[in-house]
């Protein structure tokens, strides 16, 4: 099912914001792969996404799940939901992954949209929490998500762990 959302969009044009599931939309598998790959792949990670999401399509699990929200049938931004994000923290799941709004949609929380639907499909899976992990302190507490510690990326790098309840979160 798709699922749309009406709002104001650079002030004055209405229009209705779409949030497709790699999963409940096979037929943009391609597109939503070559996305992910162009915003958050490097050349030695491209495979990672396309086989990820390739494989979600008919997993009888809960995750991944892979979304891209379309403003008619352009892609302007995407989420994922995972096991893991490359962190050390891996007694903690589902993580919500690769948050982006392409610029020129930025400013009307479009971002939030994303990140509701996977806190939606988590909480239908029966997962009391979801998690991040970010650099970016003060975007995501406006959304519910609360710091909970520091986690560490194979690569050497560190990253703010960040959780909402999602039993409790309207």
């Amino acid at each position: 099912m798709r699922k749309e959302h009406s709002l104001q969009m650079m002030g004055k044009i209405e229009t209705t914001m779409s949030i497709l599931s790699a999963r409940e939309h096979p037929e943009w598998t391609e597109r939503i792969i070559a996305y992910f790959q162009k915003h958050w792949a490097s050349e030695d990670s491209m495979m990672v996404y396309e086989d990820c999401i390739k494989n979600c399509i008919h997993s009888p699990s809960p995750l991944p799940q892979w979304y891209v929200m379309v403003d008619g049938d352009t892609i302007i931004g995407c989420a994922g939901l995972i096991t893991n994000d490359f962190i050390s923290r891996m007694d903690l799941y589902p993580w919500i992954c690769a948050l982006y709004i392409e610029e020129a949609y930025r400013g009307h929380a479009y971002g939030s949209l994303l990140l509701a639907r996977a806190e939606e499909d988590a909480a239908k899976a029966g997962y009391p929490y979801a998690y991040l992990c970010t650099d970016h302190v003060g975007y995501y507490e406006k959304y519910g998500f609360e710091h909970i510690g520091t986690g560490y990326h194979p690569w050497g790098e560190t990253s703010g762990i960040y959780r909402i309840d999602l039993q409790n979160h309207e």
